[in-house]
């Protein structure tokens, strides 16, 4: 297994997530291949794929860092790893590898959120060392 930042968006990438994202998701459509390049080009995003012994992409989330008046922070979002490769270790390398990013970038915390109807992504997080937060959560739909 190899974690790698994604430099380029390309056919390899735009079909992973047409496969991945469903997998994460039924309430978004996977990436066009406009976005997979916005995200790829964007200085505040790093979006980290896992590749399994075939090289094929077998996961990928994205780590956004940005800059408060409060310091440096990022945020970790759309962790998925494939069906067929998960329970192999890819999530913990994934989240190690943005943990990582996130301290060169010089970054103060790292946040996430999980359904809580993802049983395993929540214990993973948690036996990594993310905290629940005592915190509200807002959201508005544009």
């Amino acid at each position: 297994m190899q974690i790698e930042i994604a430099t380029q968006a390309d056919d390899e990438l735009y079909q992973a997530f047409q496969r991945l994202i469903p997998q994460l998701t039924k309430n978004h459509p996977p990436p066009s291949l406009d976005l997979l390049h916005a995200l790829v080009s964007d200085a505040s995003s790093t979006l980290l794929v896992a590749r399994d012994g075939e090289n094929k992409i077998v996961g990928s989330l994205i780590l956004i860092t940005y800059k408060v008046p409060t310091g440096i922070r990022s945020i970790i979002e759309d962790v998925v790893v494939d069906e067929s490769a998960r329970g192999k270790g890819i999530g913990v390398a994934l989240i190690n590898k943005a943990i990582e990013t996130a301290k060169e970038k010089k970054a103060s915390s790292i946040s996430l959120t999980s359904n809580p109807l993802r049983v395993a992504a929540n214990k993973l997080y948690q036996k990594l060392g993310f905290q629940k937060r005592e915190t509200n959560a807002y959201q508005m739909k544009l």
